[in-house]
C-alpha cells in the first residue's frame, strides 16, 4: 500500500497512519493547489457501531516548503474534538440524519485550522463540522448533501473538508504482496499461472481525508502568482509532505476513567512521495522513518540508489529483466525523482527540482497547468502534469513506480542504457471506476455506506 500499515509501530494506530499524501494544482481553480492527505486506513464501511474518525489526541499537519531547504515554511494543522450528545445510549446516531446539526447524530467530530509560518501562528478557523460516516441509506438518507455541508470556506482563502471517503488509492493488494506477483503477467513468475485481470482490494474501502485547497500566491516563497510564472523557474517548485503527532507523555488512569497527555508533539507518521517507506526503507528503519523529517533523508538514499524491488524483479521473473539485472549503477533516476526532484534539462521543458536536499517530499511545479485529459501515468505517459509532478488522485503511482524501478526511466541519466522491453509493459491491471473521483473539491468520491457496500 502507499503507506497503509507500511511500518510496525504505525500499524497499531491506524488513526495517526499518513496513508497517502496527494498535491496537484486543482483542475476547475487553476490559481488553487490542493493538497490532501488520508488517514486511518483500510475501513471495512460497515463499521458500526464505533464509527471510524480522526484521533482527538492526534496533531495532523500538512507542510509546505517553498525555498528547496527540505524544512517547512507554511504548515497547516488539524485538530478534532468529538461531541457526544447523550452518553446514555450506544448508538452513534438515534434516527435518520439529517443535517450537519440534526441531533439524531449522537457523536459528531469537530476540527479547528491553524497556520503556521515560520514563527507566526493563526488560528483559521474553529468548530468546523466533519460530516457523519457513512451509515446507510435509513441512517443517513441523502449523505451526498451532508458531504457537501461539510466543504468550508474560510475567511482567509482557503477551502477545506476532513470527513470519511472512499479511498482513491487503487492497487491489487492481494497480488503485489505474495511474492510481487502482477496478475496480467503472473505466467511469467517465478511460481507462474495463467494471467488475469487485476483485484482492486481498496475499490470498496473507506478512508478518513483532509483536505485543503490553498490559493498559489498563498504558498509560494515571494507571496505572487500572476498565472504566468515561468515552468523552469526553482519558484515555481513546492515541496509538500503530510504528518500526524502525538503528544510525549500519555497516562492513563483507568480506574477513573481518565486519560492525560503531556510535553512536546512528536512525529509518528509522515508521507511525501508514495510507497517510499513501503518499499524503499528496511523494514528495522521503517518506525525511524516515520519519527524522522525529510532534511535528514539522506540516511535511506542506498535504498533508492539500490532498491531491493530491482534486485527482486529478475529474480520473481526469471528471464523477463535481464537489463536490470547486469545494472548495478547507483540510481541516480529515482535519487532524482524521489529525492531532490527533476532538475532542467532532463525532461524538455519541465522540472520539479528542489535542489540538492536529499528528501521525501511530494514536488509539485505549480507553473505547469492542469492536463485537459489526464494521462494515469502521468510524466511518463507524457503528462507532466501528474506524477512525480505532485500526485493527483487517479496516478497509477504504483504501475509508475514499478515502471521506473524496473528501468524505464534510468535512460534520463544514462542514455546508453536499453530498458529490457517488459519494463515499460509493467501494469497491476487496474482500472478505476470514474465515479471513486469528483470533478471538484476534494475530488475524492463519496464513503460506501455500511448497508449496500459490494462485497468485492
Amino acid at each position: 500500500m502507499s503507506s497503509h500499515r507500511e511500518a510496525p509501530e504505525i500499524s497499531k494506530d491506524p488513526v495517526a497512519d499518513n496513508a497517502d499524501t496527494y498535491a496537484f494544482v486543482s483542475p476547475d481553480r487553476p490559481d488553487t493547489v490542493t493538497i490532501i492527505t488520508n488517514y486511518v486506513p483500510l475501513q471495512a464501511p460497515p463499521g458500526g457501531p464505533n464509527f471510524f474518525e480522526f484521533g482527538d489526541d492526534v496533531l495532523y499537519s500538512i507542510y509546505i516548503d517553498n525555498d528547496g531547504d527540505a524544512l517547512p515554511d507554511i504548515v497547516y494543522q488539524f485538530e478534532f474534538k468529538t461531541e457526544i450528545g447523550n452518553p446514555n445510549t450506544f448508538l452513534y446516531n438515534t434516527g435518520p440524519i439529517s443535517s450537519l446539526t440534526d441531533p439524531n447524530w449522537n457523536k459528531r467530530q469537530l476540527f479547528t485550522v491553524t497556520r503556521v509560518d515560520c514563527d507566526e501562528t493563526c488560528v483559521l478557523a474553529e468548530c468546523l463540522a466533519c460530516p457523519p460516516c457513512n451509515i446507510g441509506p435509513r441512517s443517513t438518507p441523502n449523505y451526498g448533501a451532508l458531504a457537501d455541508a461539510a466543504v468550508h470556506t474560510l475567511s482567509s482563502g482557503e477551502v477545506v473538508f476532513a470527513g470519511q471517503r472512499n479511498d482513491p488509492f487503487f492497487v491489487d493488494l492481494g497480488s503485489i504482496f505474495d511474492l510481487g506477483d502482477l496478475r496480467p503477467f503472473q505466467n511469467l513468475h517465478l511460481i507462474p499461472t495463467a494471467a488475469a485481470p487485476g483485484v482492486d482490494a481498496t475499490k470498496a474501502l473507506n478512508i478518513h481525508t483532509i483536505a485543503i485547497q490553498v490559493p498559489i500566491s498563498a504558498l509560494t516563497k515571494t507571496n505572487h502568482w500572476s498565472g504566468h510564472a515561468n515552468a523552469m523557474s526553482s519558484e515555481s517548485v513546492l515541496g509538500i509532505w503530510g504528518g500526524a503527532s502525538r503528544r510525549k507523555v500519555r497516562i492513563a488512569d483507568c480506574a477513573n476513567d481518565e486519560l492525560s497527555e503531556a510535553g512536546p508533539w512528536v512525529q509518528v507518521s509522515r508521507l511525501g512521495n508514495p510507497l517510499f517507506n513501503e518499499v524503499l526503507v528496511p523494514l528495522g528503519q521503517k518506525d525511524l522513518w516515520n519519527a524522522s523529517q525529510p532534511v535528514n533523508d539522506a540516511t535511506y538514499a542506498s535504498g533508492v540508489q539500490h532498491p531491493e524491488l530491482g534486485q527482486l524483479l529478475p529474480v520473481l521473473y526469471p528471464g523477463v529483466f535481464p537489463n536490470l539485472a547486469a545494472l548495478s549503477a547507483p540510481r541516480a533516476d529515482l535519487v532524482a525523482i524521489l529525492l531532490t526532484g527533476i532538475p532542467p534539462g532532463i525532461v524538455p521543458g519541465f522540472q520539479n527540482n528542489t535542489g540538492t536536499v536529499l528528501a521525501d517530499m511530494l514536488r509539485l511545479n505549480v507553473a505547469i497547468p492542469p492536463a485537459s485529459t489526464p494521462n494515469p501515468l502521468g510524466l511518463i505517459g507524457g503528462d507532466p502534469a501528474g506524477f512525480p509532478n505532485g500526485r493527483r488522485v487517479a496516478d497509477d503511482v504504483v504501475t509508475i513506480e514499478l515502471r521506473a524501478i524496473a528501468g524505464v526511466t534510468y535512460p534520463l541519466i544514462d542514455s546508453s542504457y536499453k530498458p529490457d522491453a517488459a519494463a515499460s509493459l509493467i501494469t497491476q491491471g487496474l482500472t478505476p471506476a470514474p465515479s471513486r473521483y469528483l470533478p471538484t473539491f476534494p475530488y475524492v468520491g463519496l464513503p460506501y455506506d455500511g448497508y449496500d457496500t459490494p462485497s468485492s
